[in-house]
Formats: structure tokens, sequence, C-alpha cells
């Protein structure tokens, strides 16, 4: 079986190795406009220094009401676009692959300069904002600006999008029943993500992967369950995604009744998707041992890993897995001299 460090293929994207860094907001836009800024630039471009094969950009919205915060990033307009081509072209130099994860947050808007909106006026929580809900018309739009900012996307250089299904933002809003209420064709859970899927499919290059993150469970009482997402990933790869990152929870303020802090918490489920639909996998949570990771891909349960809070300790985390796992450096020749 594949190892951490062997290339792999997706549509027309050759990773050099299995290690995809989680997309993880920085909450660092200082013009409040969604321009990515220095800071953003050497997050990413040092982490393709450190030896990533895929770098996936945070949380980035395809409206300005789409926000988490008015910190965060934005491609809702042509005028992001040549900020993130700075970015992309930096990380390309060291040979990383770069993707950019597109989104909405719906109810989840925290900032008060924000427009919560949701498939139904119904809050995350007891500290959040009852939000709008989307008229038909509305959601029709928001379809419509998901395949804008994949355009966008491609304009700036990105080598693969990823939708963000996951973790209770809009996407995720309208497959859920804790949060989709409604009685037009948008009462039906997977139709706002299978038109999003197509809209973007259609925007974007025959030879680009679209990938999607998804929660596989909901961790709560009239959630949706594994067997739900696994007949939900049979249809949006027929639809044109190319690969899933599978992660859980989100869509209920309460904590889950799992110990995220063990190993691998989460790559059951990827493993369960990967066997049941035949599709590749990106396994996230608790994968900071590279030995961990490896023993993932070695045993078949994925296809790449994505590592988070261990690369934000970390820039040079892929650099370090080759080390602890008998590699030569992986780092640019100006660093040689120290191994």
């Amino acid at each position: 079986m594949a190892g951490l460090f062997d290339p792999i293929t997706l549509r027309g994207m050759t990773v050099k190795n299995r290690i995809m860094m989680s997309p993880m907001c920085q909450y660092s836009v200082d013009t409040l406009d969604g321009h990515p800024n220095d800071w953003h630039y050497v997050h990413y471009v040092s982490r393709a220094v450190g030896g990533t094969g895929l770098i996936m950009i945070e949380m980035t919205d395809v409206h300005p009401d789409g926000r988490i915060t008015d910190r965060d990033l934005g491609i809702w307009s042509d005028e992001h676009i040549p900020s993130f081509r700075r970015i992309v072209e930096a990380c390309h130099q060291y040979g990383a692959k770069v993707g950019i994860q597109i989104a909405h947050a719906g109810r989840k808007a925290e900032s008060e300069s924000l427009r919560p909106q949701a498939p139904s006026a119904i809050p995350f929580s007891e500290r959040f904002r009852v939000p709008h809900e989307l008229t038909t018309d509305e959601v029709k739009e928001l379809v419509e600006a998901f395949g804008k900012a994949a355009e966008r996307a491609v304009a700036a250089g990105f080598d693969t999008i990823e939708l963000h299904g996951a973790h209770g933002y809009l996407i995720h809003q309208f497959l859920s029943k804790l949060s989709n209420r409604r009685t037009d064709e948008y009462g039906e859970p997977e139709r706002f993500a299978a038109e999003v899927i197509q809209t973007v499919r259609r925007r974007i290059p025959d030879d680009m992967p679209l990938l999607m993150r998804l929660s596989a469970v909901e961790y709560t009482e009239g959630g949706y369950t594994l067997e739900d997402t696994i007949e939900r990933c049979r249809l949006f790869h027929e639809l044109g995604v190319d690969a899933f990152d599978v992660s859980s929870g989100g869509e209920s303020p309460v904590a889950p009744p799992i110990k995220t802090g063990v190993p691998g918490y989460q790559v059951p489920f990827a493993a369960a998707i990967r066997e049941a639909v035949g599709v590749p996998v990106i396994a996230v949570g608790g994968l900071d041992d590279p030995k961990v990771a490896e023993m993932v891909l070695q045993n078949g349960q994925a296809d790449m890993v994505a590592v988070g809070r261990a690369m934000l300790r970390d820039p040079y985390w892929a650099n370090n897995a080759a080390l602890a796992l008998g590699r030569s450096h992986v780092l640019p020749q100006q660093y040689a001299r120290a191994f």
C-alpha cells in the first residue's frame, strides 16, 4: 500500500506526497474586506517550504455575509484574485499544490456586522442570533455565488477546490434535519449541495479535481448517520466530487460523545466511506504522529491524511515526518546543510 511520501493523482492533479494541510481559519484579515495579507502569505508559503504536498487554504467565503467573522477570507469579488494568486504562485515554487476551501457560514456568522442566513430561522445555539430564512430565490443566488467563487479560484491559479459541507456551515445546514425545516424544494436535504457541486463542476477545468469536506455523523439525537453520509457520497461522487475530506460533528452545540484527543479518532469514518463508495478519501483528526498517519495509509483506510494543529505548531511537519519515517529531508536545498 502507498505510504505518506508516495505521490497521488486526483484527476489531473498529482501531489508529491499524501500530506494535506487542513484548512484552518486564521481570522487575520486586517482590512475586513476578505483579502489575504502578508500573514496569510507567510503562513501558507512556510508550509510549502516545509514539504507539505497539498496546502488547503482556510475557509474562504463566497458572500460577505457568509463569513464566520469579518476577519475571514473572501472570494466574492474579482478584486480578491491577485492577492490569492500571489500565495499560490509562491507555494508552487516549492512543489506544493494549493487548494481553496470555499464556503458560507450560514447561521454560524458571529460578527454583528454580518447577517446570519440559513435554510430555516433556527439559531445554532442560545448565544447565536436567529438567522434570516433564505427565500428560494436567495438560495439559487447562493448556488451561483459558489459557481462564481470557483471561477475566481481557477483564475487565481488554484490546483483544486474543496467545498465545505461540514462543521455546521451552510451546506451542512441544508443537509441536516436539525437546521433544515424548509417546505420548498430545498427542504430535500441533498438538493442545495447537489446544485452547488454541479454548478462548480461546470465552472472548473475538466482536469481539476473537486474535493468536498463532510461531517460523517452529527453526534446528536435526530442527526444523520454514517449510513446517510455514505449514500450522499455516492450521489455527490456521481455529480462530480473526486475525493471526500471526512470529518464529523458541528451541527449541534453539544460536545461530541467521543474522545477527540485519541489519535485517528475520525479515521473509521473515512475508511467506511472509502470501502463502501470506492472513492478516494482524506482522513483527518489527531494524525499528529507520522507513524500513525503512515499506518492509516498503509492499512488502506485513506488515500491522504490532513494535518491541522500539528502543522500550526510546526510548519515543517512534513519534513520532520519524513525524518521520523527514515526518509531523507524534504526541505529546499538551501537548508540541506542542516542534515
